[in-house]
């Protein structure tokens, strides 16, 4: 079936602000090439051994400084081959209009799944339920009606401004209450704080899958003792090219080298990303 790692950052340094830049560090010259140029970043993935990427985009002005131009960036992106390439974008969750933006992001742009960070952006995932954020309830059901899955950022981050209360993957189990239909996927599973939380949901809901990128794999089983019981819901990612984050293929490697049943991995690895990922989009 070939493996999909389910969070890459080929993101537009450019729009960054200095000090978030700053704490991602330098990249060497050929990483910088593959964020400008598609066709080195599919042969890079190609010496991985990974068939296919989920470009995770999102809007974050406040704290790392992204905004609705990283969606085009996105889409032009992975027009290179849209069967590997799987491009995620953003929102506000203030946007005045959701319906109308999620849908031209889905027909206009290919955009295949919409990422929210609650760190970042600077709100609570569940803000809709009293009120503070009412248009957030449109967000999600824009992306229910669309079959679109959400990605959202669940676990600490160190950014400077980043705000991690808003992290804690609990306050996104209202949503998967609320919207039975939409596939929710919690980024990074919760670490290092919430993981027994992120698992919980993961086996509680249908909706809910758990992704394990930015974790180091030879850790994974200690944030993760009993991830057997969720194997069928587990969805492999690396975060690079993150701060202290391996190669990809280094990353798949170690991953592959744990003590986890062959089955286990094949359903990590490749089944279950076919499952929230098709291979070809939902419209």
């Amino acid at each position: 079936m070939g493996v999909t790692d389910c969070h890459v950052h080929i993101n537009p340094l450019w729009e960054m602000r200095p000090d978030a830049l700053a704490l991602v560090g330098h990249l060497d010259p050929e990483k910088a090439r593959m964020v400008k140029e598609p066709r080195r970043f599919l042969e890079y993935l190609d010496r991985s051994g990974v068939e296919r990427a989920v470009l995770v985009n999102y809007v974050a002005t406040e704290v790392i400084g992204y905004t609705e131009a990283t969606n085009s960036f996105v889409s032009e992106f992975a027009k290179e081959d849209p069967e590997r390439l799987i491009a995620a974008g953003g929102i506000r969750p203030d946007h005045p209009d959701p319906a109308t933006e999620v849908h031209r992001l889905v027909h206009e742009l290919g955009i295949r799944a919409i990422k929210l960070h609650p760190a970042h952006q600077l709100f609570a995932p569940n803000a809709y339920v009293d009120g503070s954020l009412p248009r957030l309830r449109a967000v999600y059901e824009a992306c229910e009606k669309e079959r679109v899955p959400v990605i959202v950022h669940t676990g600490t981050s160190v950014f400077p401004r980043a705000r991690n209360r808003y992290a804690d993957p609990l306050l996104v189990e209202d949503v998967a209450v609320d919207f039975p239909d939409l596939s929710i996927v919690l980024a990074h599973g919760g670490r290092p704080l919430w993981t027994a939380t992120a698992m919980f949901l993961a086996r509680r809901f249908p909706n809910v899958w758990m992704e394990i990128s930015g974790v180091p794999p030879d850790r994974l089983l200690d944030y993760f003792p009993n991830l057997g019981r969720v194997a069928g819901k587990v969805l492999f990612g690396t975060d690079w090219p993150g701060p202290g984050v391996k190669e990809i293929g280094g990353n798949l490697e170690a991953f592959r080298a744990l003590p986890i049943p062959a089955d286990d991995q094949r359903r990590i690895l490749e089944e279950n990303p076919l499952r929230v990922f098709p291979r070809r989009g939902p419209n």
